[in-house]
């Protein structure tokens, strides 16, 4: 027997091969980020990045006028986007749960609390995501090191 072919067996091959569950796992995983994309990409960047009134609206309410919905829906864009490129999906779901943290203290002081839940329930899901990438971060780090 050669080296190669002795090295192998059931065990090892059983231990290399993805599980069904886990399959399904990550498979329901990436379906959530792409909801939570589309989510942050349409209903919430787009109508910001486009000056629909209703978040003209909000944002003077708030005081931030133009230029804040501006920011805040470029960078829900590019959480969004971020949550699609398997490097940067930890990465991104960690800064769209920090832009959420922000929107529930604003949904409080401002809006009396009247939406408050919403941005609490969409960090469920963004820090499942970011937990579960966290390998992600380490290939991140990689590609920064090697650019500098």
């Amino acid at each position: 027997m050669s080296e190669t072919t002795a090295s192998v067996t059931p065990s090892t091959v059983a231990a290399e091969m993805p599980s069904a569950r886990g399959r399904r796992t990550r498979a329901a995983l990436r379906t959530v980020q792409v909801l939570l994309a589309l989510f942050y990409g349409i209903a919430s960047a787009l109508p910001k990045l486009i000056a629909h009134p209703s978040a003209v609206e909000s944002f003077v309410r708030i005081g931030w006028g133009s230029a804040g919905m501006y920011a805040i829906g470029a960078l829900e864009l590019a959480g969004a986007v971020g949550l699609l490129v398997p490097v940067l999906q930890s990465v991104a779901a960690t800064g769209l749960s920090a832009l959420m943290v922000g929107a529930f203290i604003v949904q409080l002081t401002v809006f009396d609390g009247q939406y408050a839940a919403t941005p609490l329930i969409l960090i469920v899901p963004l820090a499942l995501i970011a937990w579960a990438r966290r390998s992600s971060n380490a290939e991140l780090l990689q590609l920064v090191r090697r650019r500098a």
